[in-house]
């Protein structure tokens, strides 16, 4: 059972060993960080992980509340 931590970002203790991933997806918030600050562009890592702009900014914004 998946648990919204902010909006567009879930936890699942069986989902990714309870990392906290994109809503309904199995992509780590943590993957996707690394991914943008090795200068991948908003764009690389939208294709390479089927996600909208949307979703990559829940998850930065995900990371700079919980900082």
């Amino acid at each position: 059972m998946s648990n919204e931590v902010f909006p567009g970002i879930t936890i699942d203790p069986q989902v990714v060993h309870a990392r906290p991933v994109v809503a309904e997806t199995r992509v780590p918030v943590e993957v996707l960080v690394g991914e943008l600050a090795g200068d991948s562009s908003f764009e690389d890592v939208m294709q390479d992980y089927h996600l909208t702009s949307a979703q990559i900014r829940a998850a930065l914004a995900y990371v700079t509340s919980s900082t």
